[in-house]
C-alpha cells in the first residue's frame, strides 16, 4: 500500500527531525488498529519475536524504553516482562519505508518466548526435504 506521507518524506535531504507524534499519525495500521512489529536484538541481530502495537503501545514504549506491545487475543497492552521472566530494553525503533510495519531493536535479558526459547523463530522449514523441524532446545521451562 503506498503512504504519500512516507512518499513525501523519502525526497528529504540529509538529516531531518521529524515530530514523533505526527509520524505515528501517518503509520498504517490495519483494519484493528494494529501495527506489525519485528523484535530483534541489538547485538547479535538476532530475530527475537513478531507482535502487534497499537499508537498506545508505541508512545508508552517510546516513553519507557520498555516493550509494550497489543495482546490481541485478551485485547490489552502486554508488558511481557509482567508474564515472562525476561526484559526488553527498547534502543531504538524504525520504521518500514511504507509506514505498515515496525523493527525495534532491543536489549534483551532473558527469554523471549513463552515456551522457555532466547527467541520464537525455532522452528525450520527444510525445502529439499519438504519438513519442518525444532532448532535446539528451551532453555527453560514453558510459562
Amino acid at each position: 500500500m503506498k503512504n504519500s506521507y512516507f512518499e513525501s518524506i523519502e525526497l528529504l535531504k540529509g538529516f531531518q527531525i521529524l515530530a514523533l507524534q505526527g509520524l505515528i499519525g501517518q503509520l498504517n495500521f490495519n483494519e484493528k488498529d494494529l501495527i506489525a512489529v519485528i523484535t530483534q536484538d541489538a547485538t547479535s541481530k538476532k530475530i527475537l519475536m513478531l507482535a502487534w502495537m497499537t499508537v498506545e503501545s508505541i508512545d508508552k514504549t517510546s516513553s519507557t524504553g520498555c516493550m509494550i506491545y497489543w495482546f490481541r487475543s485478551r485485547e490489552k497492552l502486554w508488558i511481557k516482562s509482567q508474564t515472562i521472566d525476561h526484559i526488553k530494553a527498547l534502543e531504538s525503533i524504525q520504521i518500514v519505508c511504507d509506514g505498515d510495519a515496525l523493527l525495534c531493536l532491543v536489549n534483551q535479558t532473558g527469554m523471549a518466548c513463552h515456551m522457555g526459547r532466547d527467541h520464537d523463530f525455532y522452528f525450520n522449514v527444510d525445502r529439499s526435504n519438504r519438513i519442518a523441524y525444532v532448532l535446539g532446545s528451551p532453555m527453560s521451562t514453558p510459562v
